[in-house]
């Protein structure tokens, strides 16, 4: 999976930048990812406070979350200021907000490479994640997914998005509304074999909708999810995970894969569904994933 080293990525968890005891349960959190966060969770005038407490959090163990930052938009006066502050040791990565072209990401990691250089940390070792969140965004996803070798992934920011295309203020049901967004979203992301994550899903109080929404989020191929609350994490993790009988039927098509190889046989039948190296290809990786 790019970028995610020896462990898959699952979840990733927003916790507001400023608030220190948030930030301390979320680094001992199960989530696989934390965003510490500058932007849409912390007011102007709070922003020089949570880049101080990031700076202060940053160190990582082996075993926590990964650390990344989700910092302000190009647009805004604050990114300059956010990176200045967290291009440090044990940062794995930005988050950067409201991307909605090529260049966006261009001259943000520019700016990570001179800050990388003057630091003296390894140039290139800061990844970006960059956040789709309106019209113009995701008809350029695939550009700023291969705009440079930083990408980690894509992350679609899906209020920001229907906000820009003048959606209601409510959420129904299974979001048809943004099926379009999410599965272009993903194919942008895996044509640049990068990560996709999906959007949160609102509603704390509805454990049932969280679930619908995690399972349709895996079928349409999101390698992983956000939430903003540790409540959601262990459902995140696993729908994200390889299912018990996903694992049992892919050790199958192994195991019936390598005797029909050695019959000198391209294809065979598991089950009474025809199996081919593309499908073999894709048990197999569920099976690395399980011996991760």
């Amino acid at each position: 999976m790019p970028g995610s080293g020896t462990r898959a990525v699952r979840s990733w968890m927003f916790v507001p930048g400023n608030r220190q005891r948030f930030i301390e349960k979320a680094k001992a959190s199960k989530a696989d990812a934390i965003l510490l966060d500058i932007e849409d969770g912390v007011l102007p005038a709070e922003k020089a406070e949570a880049r101080r407490m990031i700076c202060g959090s940053l160190t990582k163990e082996p075993e926590g979350p990964r650390h990344y930052v989700r910092v302000n938009a190009l647009s805004t006066p604050w990114l300059r200021s956010d990176l200045e502050a967290v291009i440090l040791p044990g940062l794995e990565g930005v988050c950067l907000t409201k991307v909605a072209r090529a260049d966006d990401i261009k001259e943000a990691a520019s700016w990570i490479e001179t800050l990388e250089k003057q630091r003296g940390l390894e140039v290139g070792n800061i990844r970006i994640l960059a956040a789709i969140e309106s019209a113009r965004g995701l008809m350029n996803a695939l550009s700023i997914a291969d705009a440079s070798a930083r990408i980690v992934g894509l992350m679609f920011g899906a209020e920001d998005y229907a906000l820009d295309l003048g959606l209601g203020a409510r959420r129904e049901k299974e979001a048809a509304e943004l099926l379009f967004a999410r599965s272009a979203l993903v194919n942008a992301a895996a044509a640049a074999n990068a990560l996709s994550v999906d959007g949160v899903f609102p509603d704390l109080d509805d454990p049932k909708g969280l679930l619908e929404d995690v399972r349709q989020a895996r079928r349409l191929g999101f390698t992983s999810k956000s939430t903003f609350n540790p409540r959601q994490i262990d459902t995140i993790n696993e729908i994200f995970s390889p299912q018990p009988d996903e694992i049992e039927y892919a050790r199958k098509i192994a195991a019936a894969f390598r005797e029909a190889e050695s019959r000198g046989d391209a294809a065979v039948a598991v089950g009474g569904q025809l199996v081919d190296k593309p499908i073999v290809l894709r048990a197999l990786r569920i099976l690395d994933i399980v011996n991760e």
